[in-house]
């Protein structure tokens, strides 16, 4: 299978999931894919450590998108920490998947130059100001970097891989991807109108009808009643620490300002730029030859737009951007270029050779003070609040270690009194407390023993969201079978809606051969039903089973309908009649926008079968998520 798909490399099935690939990276964000071996990693990937730096980095840029996605319901998200585990374990199977394309990717040669990939980090969005290169957004995301134990080379690699799959972007959208009739065909099946007329049977009815006797309840009581429990339920009480509620105590004074501003001038300083174009060449002496027209006088942007085999570039008349002195390739460092206009020698390329021009120069500038002020006593006012925070849960803790028999003393400590809950199971843990870290320190920690509370305090547990508690199991409910009596209530109601069901699927069956056989009528007045008015349905407008169903039966042919039988998201029988099929028209305008779409479809399938290929062949381990 691989070996047939790196054939195919240049042909149109895989260009589609060549582009789909930069979908997938861009999922995560080039930052996503720097490589960090310290500490533990969250996977392997043929040997390549996705790091859980990495993992953090993209289960943040998930969560970020989610809120983007659901505003004000995002909260509710935070809440549920078992949602969050599977945010998290989307975030590190897409990065697997990308690390296996990249891997494969390469597999296939493809490349950049440095001088590309400098003129790329200058257009990452989220390093400009307003719509410009920001060096002091540049130093402060490489000092983050740093934090990390990844170097700038390493951020320039991944900014590579990206380049080369926009590389690969082109090519798809230079390339012929489907064939018009296969789209046309398409297109009329989705707009396809079908006319129907739907009957339920519906299952309360049934299930209103139904009786079980206590001999049948016991029987079923007996033979399940490790189903019927009551889960372990606890009452606890706890302190709430979070350092927002510290920016209430927080001063910020114009010393504090001037001391950051002093201490950060660089982040407030934009150095000097310099503005640079380059042709490239694919030997010596072709950069040579050029080199002797540009010293004759020749139109660089020209000789560029016209002789440059870097593409990109050559667009834009081989304009490479303002860049800084500390991000230059080193093939442009090596130039030596210090004037307007002045012209570098050929210069040698990893893949190719080169001529660099300096275009212009812009000198240093520095941000004064009063531009700055309000953001920077936002950024002390932050700083400081955090710095008490932590000072309070150290001052908390410390109280409660030392007190253990209660919270009394990390009451006093705090400044505030805990707050108790009502009884809750694993299941139904209160909002404000509802975090895995302190779900799993209350039922799966030393808080509790197979006797009850073990009457101890816990450590501080520290939580998404700058915040942070300390607690105590107060009592405990082990868990416990329910009696007969008390489970009666929802045994008889299982038993009877499972008699319904059987009941249902009988009676509809039944319903449907008489239909099929042209008896239909009678026996749909015997059990109370009827068809309602006719619709007419869209196979893209699909809402539920029983059209999905209704696309499945055949044409209706000399004027007989076609009957089928569906179920509903309720469990009611949904009886079908197909009496009509309009076949679509398509126009070329709906043409061109359903090709879009039939793309991006066919190319899903083939990326997640070449991801699926790819995972198989792959040796994958699963590290420390958390």
């Amino acid at each position: 299978m691989m070996d047939n798909l790196r054939t195919a490399a240049n042909g149109p099935v895989l260009k589609i999931v060549l582009a789909l690939i930069i979908l997938t990276f861009l999922l995560t964000g080039v930052t996503g894919y720097l490589s960090s071996e310290s500490g533990s990693y969250a996977a392997k990937v043929n040997g390549q450590t996705i790091s859980r730096a990495q993992l953090e980095q993209a289960f943040l840029q998930e969560k970020n998108a989610q809120q983007e996605k659901l505003g004000d319901e995002f909260s509710t998200l935070l809440s549920d920490e078992q949602r969050l585990q599977q945010l998290r374990h989307q975030s590190l199977e897409r990065l697997i998947n990308a690390t296996l394309i990249e891997q494969y990717a390469r597999k296939l040669g493809l490349s950049a130059s440095d001088a590309q990939v400098a003129q790329e980090i200058r257009n990452l969005p989220f390093l400009q100001t307003d719509g410009q290169f920001d060096n002091n957004k540049y130093q402060e995301y490489l000092n983050w970097l740093s934090h990390s134990n990844v170097s700038p080379d390493s951020f320039a690699e991944q900014v590579r891989q990206a380049l080369i799959n926009r590389q690969l972007e082109q090519t798809v959208i230079d390339g012929e991807i489907a064939l018009p009739a296969e789209v046309k065909q398409e297109a009329a099946l989705l707009l396809q109108e079908r006319t129907v007329r739907f009957a339920t049977l519906e299952l309360k009815k049934i299930e209103e009808k139904q009786t079980v006797t206590d001999e049948e309840l016991k029987k079923y009581y007996d033979e399940n009643s490790k189903h019927f429990t009551v889960p372990e339920k606890v009452k606890v009480s706890y302190l709430k620490m979070d350092a927002a509620s510290e920016l209430k105590n927080v001063t910020v004074s114009d010393a504090d300002i001037e001391k950051y501003y002093k201490s950060n001038l660089t982040k407030y300083t934009k150095p000097e730029q310099k503005k640079y174009s380059f042709i490239q060449l694919d030997s010596e002496a072709a950069a040579k030859s050029v080199l002797d027209e540009l010293k004759k006088g020749a139109d660089f942007s020209q000789l560029a737009s016209e002789k440059s085999t870097d593409k990109f570039s050559a667009q834009k008349g081989g304009n490479l951007g303002w860049m800084e002195e500390n991000s230059l390739p080193n093939e442009l460092k090596s130039a030596n270029l210090t004037q307007k206009g002045q012209l570098s020698d050929v210069i040698k390329l990893t893949n190719g050779y080169a001529i660099f021009r300096l275009d212009d120069i812009k000198p240093q500038e520095v941000k004064p003070l009063a531009d700055v002020r309000a953001e920077i006593a936002k950024i002390v006012e932050q700083e400081k609040a955090v710095d008490a925070f932590y000072a309070l849960q150290r001052k908390v803790s410390d109280a409660a270690a030392n007190d253990n028999e209660s919270l009394a003393a990390a009451e006093k400590a705090a400044g505030y009194q805990a707050v108790t809950t009502d009884w809750f199971d694993r299941d139904h843990v209160p909002a404000d407390i509802n975090f895995n870290q302190v779900v799993q320190a209350i039922f799966s920690g030393n808080l509790m023993d197979d006797k009850g509370t073990t009457g101890i305090n816990s450590d501080v547990i520290s939580v998404e969201g700058d915040n942070a508690f300390i607690l105590r199991v107060d009592d405990v409910k082990p868990e416990t079978v329910q009696s007969f009596a008390q489970a009666k209530p929802e045994v008889t109601e299982l038993m009877k809606r499972q008699k319904a069901e059987k009941q249902l699927q009988v009676e509809s069956e039944k319903l449907l051969v008489a239909l099929k056989e042209g008896k239909g009528a009678q026996a749909l007045k015997d059990a109370g039903v009827q068809f309602e008015q006719p619709t007419v349905i869209k196979h893209q407008s699909q809402a539920n089973q029983a059209t999905d169903v209704a696309f499945t039966l055949p044409h209706p042919k000399e004027g007989k309908p076609v009957y089928g039988l569906a179920q509903d998201e309720l469990g009611n029988a949904v009886l079908i009649q197909l009496d009509k099929v309009v076949p679509g028209t398509v126009t070329d305008e709906m043409l061109k926008q359903y090709r879009v779409g039939y793309q991006y479809q066919t190319g899903n399938i083939m990326l997640e079968s070449l991801i699926t290929n790819l995972r198989d062949e792959a040796d994958i381990k699963f590290g420390q998520l958390e």
